[in-house]
């Protein structure tokens, strides 16, 4: 227990079983975005790579260790590596969509499903980088 007397934080990536199940979330988030007219654009045609880094980022993220993404990429620098795309609430917004549908369907205890959708809906809004009028900031 910590000194509020509050619960210890659980390691999200051991609760879930670790690695394979980021893989499986992001294998799904993927699936959608392959399809998707909005997001599609965005990605190169193998969409290996991506899956691959965002299934090690995620298991870093949260609790996996820097063996997971870190000490082969790199710092994560997630609004750097977005930077060259144009990023706007349409772009969040499906992104955040399929992301969501991928946790949901992830068989997760309540609590741990709700962290990750905050977390999601949190990481998709920082990354938007395109003003309304069309713009970029």
């Amino acid at each position: 227990m910590s000194d509020s007397g509050d619960a210890p934080e659980v390691n999200v990536f051991e609760a879930v079983g670790g690695l394979p199940w980021f893989v499986a979330l992001v294998e799904r988030f993927y699936a959608a975005v392959a399809v998707d007219p909005v997001l599609r654009p965005l990605y190169p045609e193998d969409l290996s790579g991506p899956i691959e880094h965002t299934a090690g980022f995620l298991a870093q993220y949260w609790g996996g260790g820097s063996a997971m993404y870190s000490d082969g990429r790199g710092h994560p620098r997630l609004r750097m590596r977005h930077a060259p795309f144009v990023i706007g609430t349409a772009e969040r917004d499906a992104w955040l969509g399929h992301m969501v549908d991928a946790v949901r369907t992830g068989g997760l205890a309540p609590d741990i499903e709700e962290r990750m959708i905050a977390y999601f809906e949190m990481a998709s809004t920082h990354m938007i980088n395109d003003s309304p009028l069309g713009l970029r900031p």
